[in-house]
């Protein structure tokens, strides 16, 4: 049976926490982060639409089992693949299981439509007579523009259905009507559509971002410098500087230390209540050397003090 759901969220902690499975995300100004997220799950598709209110940047890892098409749902909305920018009317067929950054530069709105390969395989013969496969490396398309606006419209149509008469969504003749018009137009973008960049990816030259966030991964609490990473991946501090500025819209230095107040309030919010002691542990634990400027910049950030205990004048 049909299911879908609609959410609003006040803070990027329970965004993050939705999206975890496929968007790590690092909001730059999370104090004023609000979002609403809607999907459904149809016989043969699976929908999301996401309205964020601040700019971010996350690093997407898809599933290898679906092909994805993602694409911004409203003018103005900037969406951007690793630095690469998507129009209003175009979309991104992604490959199976690709990762890559996704960064917003202001409120955004965006969607996607994933398809099991079998069943875009199916269609696409069907429909068109052509084999619609997932290519090896994500495409930024242009589609017809009354297919990619009949395809934003649909969309719509289907997220507006969850969102205010979530009943509907269990009716096998609405979801039926409404999938089955959603599926040919999707197949009429991938179809028809102009490949505007394919991507330059290759197995002997991995990207050097994704490369960064496996070593932020393997070594979450250290600060690692400039030098040592572009030693690492064999790049100039210039080219990776630029790559940096370009995909996720900060330095190399800034976005390591947004992600380490991340990860520290992360840590306090599941201990819920520490004392001051412990939490000037885990802030140089995670590479903060002064715990007055970490307290400045958290409060610059989250727009609130650290999580935790006042220190009990008994036990000094």
């Amino acid at each position: 049976m049909p299911e879908g759901g609609s959410s609003i969220f006040t803070d990027a902690d329970g965004y993050q926490a939705t999206m975890q499975d496929i968007l790590d995300m690092l909001v730059l100004q999370p104090h004023g982060f609000h979002a609403r997220l809607t999907w459904a799950d149809l016989p043969n598709l699976q929908v999301l639409r996401a309205r964020e209110a601040s700019a971010r940047v996350g690093l997407m890892t898809l599933p290898p089992d679906q092909i994805f098409v993602t694409f911004p749902t409203r003018r103005g909305s900037a969406l951007l693949y690793d630095g690469d920018a998507l129009e209003f009317g175009d979309i991104m067929l992604h490959s199976r299981g690709e990762r890559l950054h996704q960064r917003t530069t202001a409120a955004c709105e965006w969607a996607s439509v994933a398809i099991t390969p079998a069943a875009l395989l199916a269609f696409g013969r069907t429909l068109t007579g052509k084999s619609l496969v997932a290519p090896a490396v994500g495409q930024l398309m242009r589609p017809r523009r009354a297919d990619s606006q009949r395809l934003e419209r649909l969309h719509a149509r289907v997220c507006r259905l969850v969102e205010r008469n979530l009943e509907r969504i269990s009716h096998r003749e609405v979801v039926r009507a409404l999938e089955h018009d959603l599926i040919n137009t999707l197949i009429s973008c991938l179809a028809d559509g102009k490949i505007v960049r394919n991507g330059q990816r290759s197995e002997q030259r991995p990207d050097p971002l994704l490369a960064f966030q496996a070593m932020l991964a393997k070594k979450p609490q250290t600060v690692l410098r400039t030098r040592e990473i572009c030693n690492s991946l064999g790049i100039s501090e210039s080219a990776f500087n630029a790559k940096c500025s370009l995909v996720l819209g900060l330095s190399p230095g800034r976005y390591q230390r947004l992600r380490r107040l991340k990860l520290v309030r992360a840590e306090l919010l599941r201990s819920k209540s520490a004392s001051e002691a412990t939490v000037q542990e885990t802030v140089f634990r995670y590479g903060f050397t002064s715990f007055h400027r970490f307290v400045t910049e958290y409060w610059r950030v989250y727009g609130e003090m650290p999580p935790m205990r006042p220190l009990d004048p008994a036990a000094v």
